[in-house]
């Protein structure tokens, strides 16, 4: 007996995409960035505008982006307009490249339970506005920051202002290691932020004094990462006191094949070649 075949709606079994119901709808265009959906899937239709709208699809805010400059005022204004959609319940925000004073700012004042804050290449941000934002941020657990470098001082005062912090990737984006030494940032670090689990310094300027004053200010560490940190030499006793601290250690000479820049080739010795364009200013 032949089978009866299934009756489909809509031409060839089309599936409706506005019959779903608006938590699956919800939770397909929350995968988008928020560029997407402001530029593009609040447009398609009034049902989908209105569950743009919903404070909850702006719980995470990612503002991921090419690194088009010509872009970065209409970014920053979408950015303020993510922000406000929020209502408050802002815990989580990506932002790429255009990233102001301002903008961070206006964030922290009206986040105040923001749990993670990602500024990548965001060179219109100061140190002073890293500062006065984290004051206001107090639930504030994971930072990653993509820029040049940070004082001793920024350091310390992010760390006294967010006391819940567990994860720090403080990172370099273009380059292999700084041409020069420089404890500030890990002392910073190792005297304000006791409560880190996860700390990423790829490419850090840091020696072997500053390993150790995070070993002893950061006792809950579980992971860290000191690939292409050269100034870094672990011999036998440094080397055993993280591991035997460490449940994960990434060693200056590991290979960056997993990090999401590019730093050169990890068989070559570092050079200036691999120095940010900023170094020669």
């Amino acid at each position: 007996m032949a089978r009866r075949k299934r009756k489909t709606s809509g031409a060839a079994g089309t599936r409706n995409w506005l019959e779903l119901p608006s938590d699956v709808t919800a939770s397909i265009l929350s995968r988008l960035g928020a560029i997407e959906i402001l530029n593009s899937a609040q447009k398609v239709c009034s049902q989908w505008r209105n569950i743009c709208k919903d404070p909850s699809m702006w719980r995470s805010i990612d503002m991921r982006n090419l690194g088009d400059r010509e872009d970065d005022i209409v970014h920053e204004k979408m950015c303020f307009h993510a922000v406000d959609r929020s209502r408050g319940h802002l815990i989580d925000i990506n932002i790429e490249y255009f990233g102001t004073d301002e903008l961070l700012l206006y964030i922290a004042e009206r986040s105040a339970h923001l749990k993670r804050l990602r500024l990548l290449s965001c060179y219109g941000v100061s140190e002073d506005a890293l500062v006065k934002a984290a004051l206001k941020l107090p639930f504030l657990e994971e930072l990653e920051i993509f820029i040049c470098d940070i004082s001793k001082e920024t350091m310390e005062a992010i760390g006294r202002s967010c006391p819940l912090l567990k994860s720090l990737k403080y990172n370099l984006e273009h380059c292999k290691s700084f041409p020069y030494v420089s404890d500030d940032e890990a002392l910073g670090i190792a005297q304000s932020m006791p409560e880190l689990r996860r700390l990423e310094l790829l490419g850090n300027a840091l020696t072997n004094e500053g390993l150790q004053a995070i070993l002893d200010g950061c006792r809950h560490l579980e992971y860290l990462d000191l690939r292409q940190c050269f100034n870094v030499h672990l011999g036998e006793d440094l080397e055993k006191r993280c591991v035997e601290r460490i449940k994960t250690l990434r060693r200056p000479d590991d290979s960056t094949h997993d990090y999401e820049f590019i730093l050169g080739d990890p068989d070559t010795s570092p050079s200036y070649e691999n120095f940010p364009f900023w170094w020669n200013f």
